[in-house]
């Protein structure tokens, strides 16, 4: 029995062990990325049971990815190997804390052949949550179609969503991504997005009024992650809540996003209400930032527990 599902992309990435331009770096270390595969990890630190769906290449990338992500607790044994193409690389250039870029070589990709026949809709059944990102469905249209499948599947078997719309403006025009992504609201339970996601889906500037109206598309409770400023949240019953992100010193943003959605996801598993999810999900968030790396630094349940002694705050509440 598994608490949470994953599909998507995991890649190799590589990155310089010294800031400044790519061109100049000589050295890298290795490291899996991928924005559900971080989440699925974060979720099994956070003390539950998660699995991974993808595809990758059937070469030492590929195995790289596996081990690492099952060496983690993650369950990969939907993973499907390809033999008839590679699994993707990417290579990040830190020029400071608060300044990455990253260049990816992901073109005809093991994971962008992902097709529907890949899902096994038992699996996804025994769990209480679907987590999906907006990532998957601009890789190809197979992609497109397999995420597609897998909504279909969790609509039918009563699981429930989550989706981090996650716009990756390489892979597809805002307009596609907004098209896309609204037309798959009516089958979210809860939407995890950053502010600026938020404003090109609605276009509401203000990360209030744009929480506002993705839940009246149809998801039951939209989370807009505000870096600094916290984050905030829009429930069903049209409550607004908020919470402070935790001081700590940045070294890489990358991967907190993901950090934060198994924070916030852990807590609605736990129990915990929604207010103590969102600051769950500040403090996974948070902690993620101060390692290198996408998904080193996503903190175990011991590790939250001296941010989590205030749980009783109740922070901001607007009606």
């Amino acid at each position: 029995m598994l608490d949470v599902v994953t599909l998507g992309e995991a890649m190799i990435q590589m990155t310089p062990t010294q800031s400044g331009l790519l061109r100049h770096a000589r050295q890298f270390e290795r490291y899996v990325g991928g924005a559900e595969a971080n989440v699925a990890i974060g979720l099994v630190r956070l003390g539950h049971e998660a699995g991974w769906m993808s595809r990758v290449g059937a070469d030492e990338f590929g195995a790289c990815v596996q081990s690492t992500i099952r060496g983690e607790g993650v369950d990969v044994s939907r993973v499907v190997e390809d033999a008839e193409a590679p699994t993707g690389v990417y290579f990040k250039e830190r020029r400071r804390s608060d300044m990455t870029r990253v260049y990816y070589y992901r073109d005809h990709s093991a994971a962008s052949r992902m097709a529907p026949a890949d899902l096994d809709a038992d699996y996804i059944a025994q769990a209480e949550y679907l987590h999906l990102t907006g990532i998957t469905p601009a890789l190809s249209e197979t992609c497109r179609e397999t995420v597609w499948e897998a909504l279909r599947i969790a609509e039918a078997k009563e699981v429930a969503v989550s989706l981090d719309p996650n716009v990756r403006r390489k892979l597809w025009s805002e307009e596609e991504a907004r098209t896309e992504l609204c037309d798959m609201m009516p089958y979210v339970h809860t939407v995890l997005t950053g502010k600026g996601e938020a404003a090109l889906l609605t276009d509401e500037s203000d990360p209030a009024a744009a929480a506002r109206a993705l839940r009246e598309m149809g998801p039951k409770q939209v989370v807009v992650r505000l870096g600094e400023e916290g984050a905030l949240v829009v429930s069903e019953d049209g409550r607004l809540e908020r919470r402070a992100s935790i001081d700590v010193e940045v070294v890489d943003v990358v991967g907190a996003g993901d950090a934060f959605t198994a924070g916030y996801l852990a807590g609605q598993l736990r129990g915990r209400t929604i207010g103590q999810s969102l600051r769950l999900g500040n403090v996974a968030g948070g902690l993620a930032t101060t390692v290198a790396g996408d998904s080193e630094g996503i903190p175990t349940w011991a590790e939250v527990q001296m941010f989590l002694n205030d749980e009783t705050q109740t922070g901001d509440v607007d009606r």
